[in-house]
Parts: C-alpha cells; structure tokens; sequence
C-alpha cells in the first residue's frame, strides 16, 4: 500500500464515539477521490457496500474539487460512515518539511474542506518520515508536533482525527519513520495500523500466515496500553497479496480476504477495519462478505440476508 516497498521485520480519549451514527463494529472500504466523485461508479460501490454489510468508505481528498461534498452527501444519506483520507507528506517527509508550518497549512485546507463537506472523520496519512530516513530518535519527536499541530485544528472543529501507521510500530516505535504510538497516544482519535501481511519480511513466511500475522500484530498494540488503547483501532488490510496477484485463484484470494478479517475481529481491543485496495477492485471482498457470516452483519441490507 501507499508504495511502501520496505519490509518490516517482525520480532521471534477525547471521542469515545466518531459519531453519533457510528457502528459499533466498522468494516470499511478505500476509495480515490476520483472513484467517490463519478456518480455511477459511486453508485456501484454503495449499493455493493449495502449488501455487503460495509458501513464506512475512507475517501481521499487530494485535490479540490466541488463535486467532492455532493458525493458525501450522497455517502451519508445511504448511511455509510465518511472518512477522509489526506496525506501530510507524499511518501513521507524531510526535516524541512516537518517543520514547516507553511507545508501544513497547505495540507490543512484539505482538511477544513472535507470538513466543510461534511465527514465524520478525518485521516491523516503519511504523517511520518521517509522509510529511507536514517533512524535518529528526534524522529518522532518531530512527528508528534505535527500530529498535535493537526489535532488542535481538527479538534476544534468538532471531529476526530485517526493517523495512519506502519505495521511494525504495532510492536515498537521506528526511528527511521518517527513513529511512536505511545508518544502519539493523547493527541489522536483513532490508529489504523497497516498490518498487511504481504508487507512483513520475509513475505513467503507471513503472507502464508495472514491470520497470524494481523492477530499478532493488533493484539501487541493494545497490549501496549494493556489491552484498553486509549483511542480506537482499525486495522488497515489488503485486498490483494501483490506479490502473488497474478498467480491465486479468486477462491484463493477470497480466502485470504477472509482470514484477515478474522484475525481482526479476534483481536483485543480493536474497533473493526478498513480495506484496501489502490485501484479500488472489491468484487472478492464482497463476495467473501455476502457469503460469510462477518462481525456486524446486522448492517446488510434485506437484499443481501435473502
């Protein structure tokens, strides 16, 4: 996901709520800006995502665009939860850009406006170092005065802020990254860890495990704050293992989908998950959600329980 080509190596609150809509189970969806603001394609994924039991798309919001709010609100009048997806620094930041207050409110107006469109949540994304940093434990510190600078900000406004982070820090802070989830913990609403298996090294081993991996990995980040994180998880897990793409069947596929979504819903102190896919392909997600019983079924729709 997100061109994350490095591997990560394994070891051998304030909103007690998003919304007052908000699932108690949240089984989510990635779609691009340009997917949420094509009238038909958005149409599809709704009324899949309905069937299916998904009640949460994260949609990017990269670019104005005026067509971005009416595609929200035809989101929300479907009852489907809206988080907006903004990445801070594309492929990860420098030093210079970390401090730079002018970077941020750029990216800031990103923000105000999907806020303005009305979105239940925002996520912040690449808010981090460069994987190729040197690691350097000012790292973090500096990513922290980022998060806390964006927290005050969307705060304010009345809505919830989830960060984006990379699977490892599931177990341990990265100083090449600057990610440090106990550091992070009292400035941010929500943690989506990364925990896709084809992104553990070495892939062979843990994409042939996806459910021990996911569980493992969720499991240790609650277990740094005992099984009771203060702010919610979702874990992030992919719709497609891409090293193998090309050579799994779409039963195969469907069941990797699937052992993924158990590990997550297994794990302690998790609050559900998100899918992603970078070209936004579902058809073996829903599949697999049509025809399984999953956590939070009680959001299909008629069609789909017939």
């Amino acid at each position: 996901m997100r061109k994350i080509w490095n591997y990560f190596i394994l070891p051998s609150v304030i909103f007690l709520s998003f919304i007052s809509t908000a699932y108690a189970w949240d089984k989510g969806i990635y779609l691009t800006q340009y997917m949420a603001e094509n009238p038909d394609k958005l149409d599809y994924f709704i009324r899949e995502s309905k069937e299916a039991g998904i009640n949460t798309f994260v949609i990017d919001h990269d670019y104005m665009s005026s067509r971005y709010a009416t595609a929200i609100a035809k989101i929300k009048a479907a009852g489907i939860k809206t988080v907006a997806r903004v990445v801070v620094f594309t492929d990860g930041g420098n030093a210079s850009q970390m401090r730079s207050e002018t970077h941020w409110e750029a990216k800031m107006k990103y923000v105000d406006d999907a806020i303005k469109a009305g979105v239940d949540a925002i996520q912040l994304d690449y808010i981090r170092y460069s994987s190729k940093s040197p690691a350097n434990p000012q790292h973090a510190k500096d990513v922290y005065e980022v998060i806390k600078w964006f927290k005050k900000r969307i705060s304010a406004k009345g809505v919830p802020m989830e960060i984006d982070i990379f699977g490892e820090v599931s177990y341990y802070p990265s100083m090449h990254i600057g990610q440090d989830i106990k550091m992070f913990s009292d400035s941010v609403d929500g943690v989506n860890p990364m925990v896709y298996p084809s992104h553990f090294w070495p892939y062979q081993k843990y994409s042939a495990e996806p459910y021990k991996t996911i569980n493992g990995s969720l499991n240790s980040l609650s277990g740094q704050f005992d099984g009771k994180p203060p702010f919610k998880i979702h874990a992030f897990i992919e719709a497609v293992n891409y090293h193998y793409i090309k050579k799994t069947s779409n039963a195969d596929k469907q069941n990797y989908l699937l052992q993924q979504i158990r590990a997550v819903e297994d794990a302690t102190g998790v609050a559900g998950w998100y899918v992603w896919s970078a070209n936004n392909v579902y058809e073996n997600l829903f599949q697999v959600l049509k025809n399984n019983k999953i956590k939070g079924d009680d959001h299909k729709t008629e069609t789909a329980q017939n």
